[in-house]
C-alpha cells in the first residue's frame, strides 16, 4: 500500500485516478480548490478511511507526507483556463514548482500531467515526442499552452540538477463520465447540444482533426508511466483520428437527435490537425487503448442524460 497525492484530484481525470488507486488498496490524498473540480467527483469516496480531501490552491506551498505524487492541478478546458489566464499561468507553473520541491524533499516519484496542446497548431503529423511544436506565445491560449511547457521545462531542470525522479505525459483529448456540463469541451458540448435537441455547433468547418480516448484508457496509461523507469516525455493518447464532423454525426446517431450541424467561426489558434504518435507508450509502456470511440461515447451519452434527466 502507498500513500499517494493527486493535486486536481477532485477534477473529471483526477477523481477518476483517485477511485483507480483506492481500488487498488491504496491511501490517497486528494488536493483541490474546486475551481473546475467538483466535490461530487469525489463523494462517493469520502467515507473510505484511506482516502483524504483537503481543499488548497496548489500555487501555496504545501507539505503533504506521500509516497508519490500526480500532478493533476490545472484546468484544461478553454472556458475555464481562459477565465483567469494569469491564474492559470500560476498554477501551471508556481504549482509545478512547489509539487516538484515537496518531491525534493521526500525523495519520490512525481508524474507531471502535460497536454498534447504544447505541440500547438502542428506543422508534423502524427505529432511525436521529439516534435517541438508551433505555439503562439501571446494568444488567448498561450496561458495553457505555454504554462504547460513551462512546467515540462521545469521538470527536467529538477531533474538534472536535483535528480528528482518525474515522470511526463502529453495527455490528448480525454471523455467520459463526470465531465463538466459546461467545459466548453468538444465532446461533452456535443453531446448537451444532442441531447438537449439544440443545433450542434461546429467552430470551423468540421475538417479540424482529433484524437480522443476514454478516461480509463488514459488511467491505465498514467498508472503504468508511473510505475515505469521512464522520465518522458511521453505520448498518452488515441492513434485513431477523427474529424469533428464526424465526431457530431456519431453522437447524433447515438443519441438519435434531430439537432442540426451549425457552423461558427473558428476559434484564435485552434489546431487543425490533432493526432498524437504513441509509438512511445507502446514500445516502453506496453500501452495502448482499448475502447474505441463509439463504445467510450454509449457510456459518456448515458452518464449525461442522467445528469440532465435528474
Amino acid at each position: 500500500m502507498k500513500r499517494i497525492l493527486i493535486t486536481g484530484g477532485a477534477g473529471f481525470i483526477g477523481s477518476h485516478l483517485c477511485e483507480y488507486l483506492l481500488n487498488q488498496g491504496n491511501e490517497v490524498i486528494c488536493l483541490d480548490n474546486y475551481f473546475s473540480g467538483r466535490k461530487e467527483n469525489i463523494s462517493p469516496f469520502l467515507n473510505n478511511p484511506r482516502f483524504e480531501a483537503i481543499r488548497w490552491n496548489v500555487i501555496h506551498p504545501y507539505h503533504i507526507e506521500c509516497d508519490e505524487i500526480y500532478n493533476l492541478a490545472c484546468p484544461a478546458s478553454p472556458i475555464h483556463y481562459q477565465h483567469d489566464p494569469t491564474q492559470t499561468m500560476n498554477t501551471s507553473v508556481v504549482g509545478m514548482i512547489n509539487a516538484l520541491k515537496l518531491a525534493r524533499k521526500l525523495k519520490v516519484k512525481i508524474l507531471q500531467a502535460s497536454t498534447s496542446e504544447i505541440y500547438g497548431n502542428p506543422l508534423e503529423h502524427p505529432q511525436r515526442e521529439s516534435y517541438w511544436g508551433n505555439v503562439n506565445p501571446v494568444g488567448i491560449r498561450s496561458c495553457y499552452d505555454e504554462g504547460k511547457r513551462c512546467a515540462e521545462t521545469i521538470c527536467m531542470d529538477y531533474h538534472r540538477q536535483y535528480k528528482v525522479d518525474v515522470k511526463i505525459v502529453r495527455i490528448s483529448n480525454t471523455y467520459g463520465p463526470r465531465m463538466l456540463l459546461n467545459d466548453g469541451r468538444v465532446v461533452s458540448n456535443f453531446i448537451i447540444q444532442a441531447l438537449k435537441g439544440e443545433d450542434i455547433t461546429i467552430y470551423g468547418d468540421g475538417s479540424q482533426t482529433r484524437s480522443f480516448q476514454y478516461i480509463t484508457d488514459l488511467i491505465e496509461g498514467l498508472v503504468k508511466m508511473m510505475a515505469s523507469e521512464h522520465t518522458g516525455p511521453i505520448n498518452i493518447g488515441s492513434s485513431f483520428e477523427f474529424t469533428i464532423k464526424e465526431l457530431a454525426e456519431a453522437i447524433l446517431h447515438i443519441t438519435n437527435s434531430h439537432s442540426k450541424i451549425i457552423y461558427c467561426p473558428l476559434p484564435e489558434d485552434d489546431p487543425s490537425r490533432r493526432q498524437l504518435d504513441i509509438s512511445l507508450a507502446k514500445k516502453l509502456l506496453d500501452w495502448e487503448p482499448k475502447v474505441n470511440l463509439a463504445t467510450g461515447l454509449i457510456s459518456t451519452i448515458y452518464y449525461f442524460r442522467n445528469i440532465l434527466n435528474k
